[in-house]
């Protein structure tokens, strides 16, 4: 048990470590005024273009790799990777690499929640998520889908409950990269609207140009008509 509670102690110092390390020399070479600029976005816009354009499959595995460790061990949610995967790659590649990418690395943080984190994880959420035990045990695979498509708990949370339900990785994994596809493909569907869109204007476009769009307003329009039908699946799917 002492030795379990090193070896924990020792992995969670390795991974503040690694994310202070990544933080310092990421800011280091970029300023926040410079990410946030429309010249770097707009001038990094060509870039990644050309980049995909010489070399697509490098790219792609590049990004993948990239949105994998963004998930693990970096804890990051799908939002900012749905959109530079639709402002990189555009709806279709962006949506394969980014639900990809994503489902991967929930998946090692699943089972690294499986092995380091289940006490823990039990001590805290069992009282409040227990009523889904039994739609667990019933089939496990669907009510993982479902569970994955409706979402409504935090990205990095959702990938560590199913630890409760002792579910198999598998079943993990292909619940998640089926189940996400919706919610991310809207998401890189915008970010592709954002690309064309900046394309088109060498000044910041203004506010109302951006969402009257139809690259932009109709996938929001499906993203949020997407929520609304998660919240209404929410109540069914999490009553006690």
């Amino acid at each position: 048990m002492e030795k379990s509670n090193k070896l924990k102690l020792f992995i969670g110092l390795v991974y503040l470590i690694l994310i202070c390390l990544f933080l310092y020399f990421f800011f280091s070479e970029f300023s926040l005024q410079e990410l946030t600029s429309y010249d770097f976005i707009r001038n990094n816009r060509s870039y990644f273009f050309e980049l995909k354009n010489s070399n697509l499959i490098l790219t792609f595995f590049i990004f993948l790799l990239l949105t994998i460790l963004w998930v693990f061990p970096f804890l990051g949610f799908g939002s900012p990777v749905a959109l530079m995967g639709g402002f990189i790659f555009g709806k279709w590649i962006g949506t394969i690499a980014v639900v990809l990418g994503l489902s991967i690395g929930a998946t090692f943080l699943y089972m690294f929640g499986n092995f380091f984190l289940k006490e823990f994880i039990r001590e805290k959420f069992l009282k409040k998520y227990q009523n889904l035990e039994s739609k667990f045990k019933k089939s496990e695979f669907i009510y993982l889908l479902m569970y994955r498509f409706i979402g409504g708990i935090p990205w990095q949370i959702s990938c560590l409950l199913p630890t409760l339900f002792n579910v198999r990785v598998s079943n993990f994994f292909f619940a998640t990269l089926i189940g996400i596809i919706p919610q991310i493909f809207l998401a890189v569907s915008i970010g592709s609207g954002l690309e064309k869109i900046i394309d088109k204007n060498s000044e910041v476009p203004g506010i109302t140009e951006i969402i009257f769009s139809p690259d932009i307003y109709i996938p929001l329009i499906a993203f949020f008509s997407l929520i609304l039908v998660t919240i209404f699946l929410r109540k069914i799917f999490y009553k006690n």
